[in-house]
């Protein structure tokens, strides 16, 4: 895979979706002339990856590159800066789409567009949507290292624990900050509440034990008072130090849309969606994915408003 990038390679990104993508690549590649520009989440994973490894100045990282690989993700310029300058420099630039939504907006900051030479993606799904929006840019699925990693991971923790009996939800949450349809609400916890609201139609045992995992960007205590509003001792933060051990631990996983949901589904997951139907359908793809909404039964107002819409 990466020996037909030219070296060194600049890496650079900030939120954690493209940086899990680059790392599993990196792990399965060896690749050794590698100069990291990390910020935010990616550099929390970076650390994790490769201890303490000195971090260069954005400018000096990508002039100092015979190829850019950047992340796409929306928390940040860097990335969006890292390919003005191999642009400008004439560097071959390379970005990696992790998810299924807004792939045009990636690569707009302040009204500026600034396109790569080529997008690496790992599914199919994403490969046929890139190829529809950017016709004239080279798109290239590479295998999903980090889905694979994750899935081994979760087995081999299987494999050394003993699992429990009770029904274990796993909700891996995401910041989704827009309100939808007439509510203040942000929609993250709106598909919470929905969520809790609705519980009973997963027919679960009456003891479940819910987990909520924050999202990487998520900040400390975000959850807590919603936690203490439900008043339910079995709802809990999870404490998990990596997805794979809170896959591991679940029977069953629940969010919106977030790649963990993807994660889960490929760990042989049973996974729900969230949203609730008066909110933008799912951008996930993929088939497997039950939504909430379609386990509950009509109401009487339900079949009249579908009466009256016809």
């Amino acid at each position: 895979m990466y020996a037909a990038l030219d070296a060194p390679v600049a890496v650079v990104a900030h939120d954690a979706g493209a940086a899990n993508h680059i790392f599993a690549w990196l792990r399965t590649s060896g690749h050794p002339n590698i100069i990291p520009c990390l910020a935010g989440p990616a550099l929390t994973l970076w650390k994790q990856e490769y201890g303490k490894h000195p971090q260069t100045e954005l400018a000096d990282a990508v002039a100092g590159s015979k190829t850019l690989l950047s992340g796409t993700g929306w928390a940040s310029h860097v990335e969006h800066d890292a390919r003005r300058l191999a642009r400008q420099l004439g560097i071959k630039s390379i970005a990696v789409i992790d998810h299924w939504t807004n792939y045009r907006e990636r690569f707009i900051r302040d009204g500026h567009e600034v396109l790569p030479d080529e997008i690496w993606v790992s599914d199919a799904y994403a490969r046929e949507m890139a190829e529809t929006i950017f016709p004239n840019i080279k798109i290239v699925q590479q295998p999903n290292a980090y889905l694979a990693y994750l899935v081994s991971e979760v087995e081999r923790i299987e494999q050394s624990g003993t699992p429990e009996a009770d029904d274990r939800l796993l909700y891996v949450l995401e910041p989704i900050r827009q309100a939808w349809g007439d509510s203040e609400l942000a929609g993250e916890f709106a598909a919470l509440d929905y969520f809790v609201e609705n519980l009973h139609c997963l027919q679960l045992g009456k003891d479940v034990q819910i987990r909520l995992r924050p999202h990487p960007s998520d900040p400390t205590g975000k959850y807590d008072q919603w936690i203490r509003k439900q008043g339910n001792p079995n709802i809990m933060l999870d404490c998990a130090p990596t997805l794979a051990e809170s896959l591991a631990w679940s029977t069953l996983v629940a969010g919106c849309q977030t790649y963990a949901m993807v994660t889960a589904l490929a760990a042989g997951r049973k996974v729900i969606c969230s949203i609730p139907p008066w909110a933008p359908p799912c951008v996930l793809p993929h088939p497997e994915i039950i939504k909430l909404s379609a386990l509950i039964p009509p109401t009487f107002s339900d079949q009249n408003v579908k009466n009256e819409s016809r």
